[in-house]
C-alpha cells in the first residue's frame, strides 16, 4: 500500500466525532502507513487534553509513522514557500514535502486551506473527505 501524511486538522476530526470522520477513517483505509511530523504529538494531546479525548487521541498516534523534527527540518520549514503557510503548517508542510520526494507517502491528509495551497505549490496531492 502506499503511504498518507496526517495533519492535527484531521486527527482532530476524527478524534471529536465530526460529521466527516467516517469519511475520513474510509480514506485513511486506503493507506499504509500513516505518517506525521513528531509535532502531531504536541499538537494532538494538547488538543486530547484540552477536549478530554486523550485516549482516542493516543489511539490514533499509535497507528502513525512518526518523523523526527531535526534541525535541518527546521531551518527548511523557516524558509519554505509558500510565505503564507503557518509556522506550525511549515514544518507539517516541511516533512510532507521530504516524505513524499522519498516516495514514502503520495498524497497529505488535511483541511487546513494554507496547508492544502503549501502542498499544492509543492505538488503534493491533497486529500480531504467529507460527509
Amino acid at each position: 500500500m502506499l503511504g498518507i501524511y496526517l495533519d492535527t486538522s484531521a486527527v482532530g476530526r476524527v478524534v471529536l466525532g465530526e460529521l466527516d470522520a467516517p469519511a475520513i477513517r474510509a480514506k485513511l483505509a486506503q493507506f499504509d502507513p500513516w505518517w506525521a511530523s513528531e509535532l502531531l504529538l504536541v499538537e494532538a494531546r494538547r488538543l486530547g487534553r484540552r477536549e478530554r479525548v486523550s485516549a482516542a487521541v493516543e489511539s490514533i498516534l499509535g497507528l502513525v509513522k512518526l518523523s523526527a523534527l531535526p534541525r535541518a527540518l527546521v531551518e527548511a520549514a523557516s524558509v519554505i514557500d509558500p510565505v503564507e503557510v503557518r509556522s506550525l503548517d511549515a514544518i507539517h508542510l516541511t516533512t510532507a514535502r521530504g516524505l513524499h520526494a522519498t516516495s514514502e507517502i503520495v498524497a497529505v491528509l488535511t483541511y487546513d486551506k494554507q496547508l492544502q495551497a503549501g502542498c499544492s505549490h509543492h505538488g503534493i496531492p491533497v486529500e480531504a473527505p467529507v460527509a
